[in-house]
């Protein structure tokens, strides 16, 4: 953890909590929100390059809105100390975007079972358990979850594990809300197709032959859009495509 010093200002700019904060598209939702004023808090596996998040924004004078967390977003003590620290450095919690997740090669015919297991419980328990450790903050503030899923998670394609992931991401935010929706607190689920982000780079062919994609800019641009809607109003899902990816 970096910057979790008593003297950050508690003031009444946002508190943003994100899982996967450091690289693709959670550093980019990271760099935005602090550039928008808010307060936030990313959780990510590379020490390495929370360690360069934490210097671009000292740089941008914005070191003592940001607090970084080193860990598994699949393992209850990290996800829930981690809130915990941020609600007592912020003094509250009003966002939180379970973003964490990756993929693995091959199909349920082809693929290394040893790798599935850290898959499925990223994608899969990683949000269900950031929305545990940060629902009674957000009930507090009145906040939103939300839930980083995948085109993948509305269309099937041959023996895709990770695709399985993501309609369980898919069936988790109508969950979520269902049970949110009471407290006051709004759930969005925002399903992107092709980003041109990391995910790529060990893909089959990489990024150039996966055909069109929007950059992480764009679909943060949409993670902007979701977590700025006034209170009282709840924008479900949105899936966000490329022109020119069909599936």
């Amino acid at each position: 953890m970096s910057n979790g010093n008593e003297s950050i200002e508690r003031t009444e700019a946002p508190v943003t909590f994100i899982t996967g904060g450091s690289s693709g598209i959670g550093a980019e939702t990271v760099r935005r929100l602090l550039g928008l004023g808010h307060r936030v808090a990313a959780t990510g596996r590379s020490a390495k390059k929370l360690a360069s998040l934490t210097e671009a924004a000292a740089e941008a004078g914005a070191g003592d809105r940001l607090l970084t967390f080193e860990g598994d977003a699949a393992d209850w003590g990290h996800v829930s100390s981690a809130v915990e620290e941020t609600v007592r450095a912020f003094g509250r919690l009003d966002h939180a975007v379970a973003n964490a997740g990756y993929a693995t090669n091959g199909t349920v015919e082809t693929g290394d079972p040893e790798e599935w297991r850290g898959m499925v419980l990223t994608n899969v328990l990683g949000p269900a358990l950031l929305v545990r450790a940060a629902l009674p903050a957000l009930k507090a503030a009145q906040g939103r979850v939300v839930l980083i899923g995948s085109v993948a998670g509305f269309k099937n394609t041959p023996g895709n594990l990770y695709s399985m992931t993501k309609f369980a991401v898919t069936g988790l935010a109508e969950n979520v809300r269902m049970l949110t929706t009471g407290y006051g607190v709004g759930t969005t689920l925002i399903a992107p197709g092709r980003v041109l982000t990391p995910f790529w780079d060990e893909r089959p062919g990489g990024a150039d032959a996966a055909g069109p994609m929007i950059s992480a800019e764009h679909l943060v641009d949409t993670v902007v859009w979701a977590l700025s809607q006034p209170p009282g109003v709840d924008v479900n899902t949105l899936v966000v495509r490329p022109i020119g990816q069909p599936n």
